[in-house]
């Protein structure tokens, strides 16, 4: 079995702010000497796990990542009739199996006193333990202490947390090495972020005394064609899916559906930048894997047959070229190219499940 996918896919987003900096600005990065729009990882990865294509793929295979776990316990123990202080000390117990407890020490009867610090990604049998503890306990059984809870389990069937990994700094032993890495999302041209201006009008204002607007506001956009580079170790996606074929290739079916057709959900209300991938890039194999972004270290410009056209060309030739200087390329890989109207998105997952 080729033991790496690597996936390269162009999706070009009108004006939009699908991913902020601490500024609420679009996050950007400064490549090849020019600004260029960014979508972090963190927020691509997010908008995947959570949609519907991601859900549907691998239904009751997901996983939860929380750090309220300790106030959803105390909630359903609550509501099973258990007594408010025993509830509090149960999910108190049960919270700190994940991770340290945020006020450790003293419980001062809020809801910060039953979360752990550190946000913790919770498998299906996780979670499936949990309630059987909240049933048990409703009936009157004592609940052990935190070192003789059996609640984590290395072995999962949590897809997310088979692509994504996890990292449980109390329990390092119940760690999942992430099977998939993915990197930032960068326009291949230069870009400038601009500023909307804004205002909201009073349906109740009739202009008799003040003709002004209700509101005023400003909000930073940007569009772009952006690249992104996705790398997926099977056998460890096998691994940690205990080895389960089907599932694993629901899992690779789930994302790079979302990966194709999910935008993050940064200001969608206002600007409904939803898109699709327009050119994949699918390649197999076992030797060291590589980024295409150098392609596009010289900014693509907007010239000829268009931004698409020349994005592809670039991305394409760079291709060709690292692969005759190394001699390691895929020469059966696979590609959907939407605007020369080449290929299918199912050509691209039979591809990438194929042999698992």
């Amino acid at each position: 079995m080729e033991r790496f996918i690597q996936l390269h896919l162009l999706t070009a987003y009108p004006p939009a702010n699908l991913n902020r900096d601490d500024l609420g600005r679009p996050k950007t990065a400064l490549v090849g000497g020019a600004e260029r729009l960014r979508v972090s990882s963190q927020s691509l990865k997010r908008a995947w796990r959570t949609s519907d294509v991601f859900q549907q793929a691998v239904k009751g295979h997901v996983g939860v990542r929380t750090r309220r776990i300790g106030a959803e316990v105390f909630e359903k123990l609550i509501a099973a009739g258990v007594p408010e202080a025993k509830a509090r000390e149960c999910a108190r117990t049960i919270a700190s199996v994940f991770g340290k407890l945020k006020r450790e020490k003293k419980d001062d009867g809020t809801p910060e006193a039953l979360q752990i610090e550190q946000l913790a990604h919770l498998s299906p049998e996780e979670l499936a333990l949990i309630d059987e503890w909240i049933e048990r306990i409703a009936n009157g059984e004592p609940l052990p202490k935190k070192e003789e809870l059996d609640l984590l389990r290395k072995q999962k069937t949590a897809a997310d947390i088979a692509l994504f990994g996890r990292m449980l700094a109390d329990a390092p032993r119940f760690n999942t090495e992430a099977a998939c890495q993915v990197a930032h999302a960068i326009t291949v041209h230069r870009v400038v972020v601009e500023d909307d201006f804004y205002t909201a009008v009073d349906d109740l204002n009739r202009g008799e005394e003040d003709a002004g607007a209700g509101h005023m506001g400003e909000t930073e956009f940007g569009s772009g064609l952006f690249y992104l580079y996705i790398c997926l170790d099977r056998q460890l996606l096998l691994d940690n899916l205990g080895g389960d074929g089907a599932l694993a290739r629901k899992t690779v079916d789930g994302l790079i559906r979302s990966a194709a057709t999910v935008a993050p959900g940064g200001k969608q209300n206002s600007f409904a930048s939803r898109a699709r991938a327009s050119y994949i890039l699918c390649e197999k194999g076992d030797a060291q894997p590589r980024s295409l972004a150098v392609a596009f270290l010289k900014p693509v410009e907007a010239v000829g047959g268009g931004l698409l056209s020349n994005a592809i060309d670039a991305l394409e030739e760079e291709r060709q070229r690292l692969d005759a200087a190394y001699g390691d390329g895929d020469a059966d890989a696979v590609v959907m190219n939407a605007q020369a109207g080449a290929g299918y998105l199912a050509d691209i997952v039979t591809y990438a499940a194929e042999g698992l």
